[in-house]
């Protein structure tokens, strides 16, 4: 049985941020952001200001979009800024990171990472009694302080930052169950399921007889 303490929630943030090697601009009429990168260039046509201020952001880090647009915001003729945001999102997805982290000042604790023109990530909930495992074709391998988890067959690699992610990719190698990993590991339970979360939405693991 875990303590109260590593069962309390923590403070997860879940950040947005473009490839580094995509580049945002405005085309030469000004009505229209061009993204650019290797897996190709994208237009966002007439983009609400608020779209463009994230995009801008995004392209220097990770953000978090309610620091940017609060869910209940509108835009002229009621529709939601935020509904928007997600919106233009979704259409340039296979550009898109998405981050797990921590607010305790140590950093990222993993990042999903399209490397697909086809790449459409969401993040997954695991049932907390369905055995799952990692995918059979994953490989793991390190590039400088970061280990990349990746499989040819995928459209997305995830990179893990942290040991806590790692602990529980490491619990992945044999079937097992989300509730299984909660009681096992001294995280958080919330943090665990999370990490479980993006890596299932990126298809790193699969259910298991």
């Amino acid at each position: 049985m875990k303590s109260p303490t590593e069962n309390a929630i923590p403070r997860l943030h879940h950040l947005w941020s473009l490839r580094e090697d995509t580049v945002v601009g405005w085309e030469e009429e000004g009505r229209a952001l061009v993204l650019s990168g290797p897996l190709g260039t994208e237009r966002v046509e007439d983009p609400a200001p608020e779209v463009a201020e994230m995009l801008r952001r995004m392209e220097l880090g990770p953000v978090l979009l309610t620091n940017l647009v609060e869910p209940g915001d509108t835009r002229p003729g009621g529709h939601s800024t935020y509904a928007v945001v997600l919106s233009v999102l979704r259409g340039i997805s296979h550009v898109v990171i998405r981050t797990l982290s921590l607010e305790d000042l140590k950093g990222p604790v993993l990042s999903v990472v399209p490397v697909d023109r086809t790449a459409r990530f969401s993040l997954v909930h695991l049932p907390a009694q369905r055995r799952v495992r990692l995918r059979p074709t994953v490989t793991i391998t390190v590039r400088g302080d970061v280990l990349v988890i990746q499989s040819r067959v995928m459209d997305h690699r995830v990179e893990i930052h942290r040991p806590e992610a790692m602990w529980v990719v490491s619990l992945l190698a044999w079937p097992t169950t989300p509730d299984a990993i909660v009681d096992m590991l001294p995280l958080p339970a919330e943090l665990t399921r999370q990490i479980l979360g993006y890596l299932a939405g990126a298809g790193m693991t699969v259910t298991a007889s």
